[in-house]
């Protein structure tokens, strides 16, 4: 057997395995990559919201990231919920010592509209993490945020994908435009100033729960095995409709998507 590549989350947790760390696995496994994870925060939360969360002390965060660092390499690393200030910080001084491809999901509110990080943590992140991501997957509420202003139309989002790549030194961002109330149609901005938009049907759920990290998750796999960024990103598109549109309709609330639907290459 060949060897496989590698890829790690950096993230929190969800006992109902929708999203955090537990999805990124799946979509790690799915996309055929070996999966690792550090968990920074352990999350009680479900389909119907987020019920509690305990972030982690800052040595075993420090000793699970030295555990991976000091003996398998991964070949690209994405970073979901970083809830503090101190966990940026530290996460950001393993980054800095690699050079493979890092994905960065700003993680800012849970789809049940939990907030889950700190607006001092939401400053680090600007400051210490956005300009040394390889891609940047905000949805449009947290684009909003990193924009500064509310974003109605197509117009306002192609604005704010380039001011936020000015703006933070941020290589790619994908916007991802599942909020729209039309086509679910994301913006991807590259470093060479080119916007290529991938547009779906838009599919009439609840069941969307961690649809983010599964994103996210699946462009760091493909990025994992080699892709280039457009071409992981079209796959992520690809993977998240299919995984929406086969949703198992789990739970009480906002069910999780089917991280093991989508048979393409």
């Amino acid at each position: 057997m060949s060897k496989l590549n590698v890829a790690l989350t950096i993230a929190g947790t969800d006992p109902s395995g929708g999203a955090g760390i537990m999805a990124d696995l799946k979509s790690f496994q799915a996309r055929g990559v070996y999966g690792m994870a550090v968990v920074t925060s352990v999350v009680a939360q479900n389909t119907q919201g987020v019920q509690d969360i305990c972030n982690l002390d800052q040595k075993i965060l420090d000793e699970q990231l030295k555990s991976v660092f000091s003996d398998i390499t991964p070949d690209a690393i994405k970073t979901g919920m970083l809830a503090e200030v101190e966990t940026i910080e530290r996460v950001s001084q393993y980054l800095n010592t690699i050079s493979c491809p890092y994905v960065l999901d700003p993680v800012m509110v849970a789809t049940s509209g939990d907030r889950l990080i700190s607006t001092e943590a939401v400053e680090a992140l600007k400051e210490k993490l956005l300009p040394i991501a390889t891609i940047i997957t905000p949805n449009l509420p947290e684009a909003e945020v990193l924009f500064g202003k509310e974003l109605k139309d197509e117009a306002a989002i192609l604005e704010a994908g380039k001011v936020i790549q000015s703006k933070y030194g941020v290589k790619n961002v994908v916007i991802k435009g599942g909020h729209l109330e039309k086509e679910a149609k994301d913006f991807l901005f590259l470093d060479d100033g080119e916007v290529v938009m991938f547009s779906s049907e838009r599919i009439h759920t609840k069941h969307t729960h961690g649809t983010g990290c599964t994103y996210a998750a699946v462009i760091t796999a493909d990025l994992a095995k080699g892709k280039s960024v457009q071409e992981a990103v079209g796959t992520a598109k690809h993977f998240i409709t299919e995984a929406i549109k086969t949703a198992p309709e789990l739970g009480h609330g906002n069910g999780p998507v089917n991280h093991v639907s989508y048979k393409g290459d």
